[in-house]
């Protein structure tokens, strides 16, 4: 029964640590495609909007990966 737990927590980690680099890459498209498209189909101020936009969806990203190595450092203590 013990093995069985390690391989469940051992599947988790994984599927923990493929998801961070999809989530990096999906949350910095959207935000770079949303300010891209207020820059140019509401406002018209490229690139303003889109460098901003840009940025927080890098941040979103990483706080992502942050909350993700919280999770997974508090299943490694359990």
């Amino acid at each position: 029964m013990a093995d069985e737990g390690k391989k469940q927590g051992g599947r988790q980690a994984l599927l923990d640590l493929s998801g961070i680099g999809i989530n990096m890459v999906v949350s910095t498209f959207i935000g770079g495609w949303f300010g891209y498209w207020l820059d140019n189909k509401v406002f018209g101020t490229f690139p303003w909007f889109s460098i901003i936009f840009l940025f927080l969806g890098i941040a979103a990203g990483f706080v992502k990966l942050f909350e993700i190595a919280k999770r997974s450092s508090r299943e490694g203590d359990k």
